[in-house]
């Protein structure tokens, strides 16, 4: 077995997107390689219904893939398919953009006004950059949670793990999209394919990620005379933690527990033409894209 290094700890950065909701990126729009087959990270959390409802007004996209996951508040969606519904907290939605879809995204808070959520971009490889547009809703009640004995508590979103498999499947980045708990104090660790890339990201909670070049990998001290905990370089709330090769994590919990996405997915490693909502493999690609745009023969008729 052989620990992860951990090449990087930023903070997720405000922005703005759509109409003017305010969210933090936690990756995006820079080197599309560092995370190879995932392009960009959003988390979408909001107290203020000002900042926020707005949304997400009609906007193209082709050559990827999306997934949405809410935790509180709710999403209404409609796309160029015919397709419309309703996001609600602990739901997800997958949507292959394909060739080309018109889509837009519009959040309401829950009674007290919150609104939270997150959205990942996954890379198409070529050969499925024009595939045909689809896409799934899951209920939060069909995503499996595991718990186990020390309180860790995992829902499998993606892929497999502990036994489980996530609902959602046919992704071609072949992401595992996990959303873990891990209780105050307590030390755990996590595999994943030694060929995936992949990240972490905090969103409740603090912890630090073990490192394969610290010493001896030591993660926590308590003070001798009482329960205080002290953990060297803590990370918490809207951290994104990039690992490096390797088979497995390892994650010590701050002393309120920690809440993290751990993400990864098989690199494509195809070169990335990318503006904005549109990633194809070539500039003559994006251009073609953008002239379809120009001309309304951006969405394909279905076969």
């Amino acid at each position: 077995m052989s620990l992860r290094p951990t090449l990087e700890t930023r903070k997720a950065l405000p922005t703005m997107e759509g109409a003017g909701v305010k969210l933090h990126r936690a990756f995006g729009f820079q080197d599309p390689s560092e995370l190879d087959p995932f392009l960009l990270f959003d988390d979408f959390r909001n107290e203020r219904p000002e900042d926020y409802l707005r949304g997400f007004p009609w906007h193209p996209h082709r050559g990827i893939e999306t997934i949405t996951y809410v935790l509180s508040g709710t999403v209404e969606h409609g796309d160029s398919l015919g397709n419309t519904g309703t996001l609600g907290a602990g739901d997800v939605q997958w949507m292959t953009a394909g060739s080309g879809i018109m889509h837009q995204e519009m959040p309401a808070g829950n009674a007290a006004g919150q609104m939270h959520g997150f959205q990942l971009w996954g890379n198409l490889p070529s050969s499925l950059k024009m595939t045909a547009p689809r896409y799934q809703d899951v209920k939060g009640s069909e995503i499996p949670e595991v718990i186990d004995d020390d309180g860790t508590r995992v829902k499998v979103i993606v892929g497999e793990f502990w036994g489980k498999t996530g609902p959602v499947d046919g992704i071609a980045a072949d992401p595992q999209y996990l959303d873990v708990f891990v209780p105050a104090g307590v030390k755990k660790t996590f595999k994943i394919d030694t060929y995936r890339r992949a990240f972490a990201y905090i969103f409740e909670g603090s912890a630090a990620f073990a490192d394969a070049s610290a010493p001896s990998g030591v993660l926590l001290e308590k003070e001798v005379a009482g329960e205080e905990v002290n953990i060297r370089d803590l990370s918490g709330n809207r951290t994104l933690v990039r690992f490096g090769t390797g088979d497995e994590v390892t994650v010590q919990a701050g002393p309120e527990g920690v809440r993290f996405l751990l993400i990864s997915g098989a690199p494509i490693q195809e070169p990335v033409a990318w503006h904005g909502p549109i990633v194809m493999n070539t500039q003559a690609e994006l251009m073609q894209a953008m002239q379809d745009l120009r001309n309304g023969t951006f969405i394909r008729p279905a076969h």
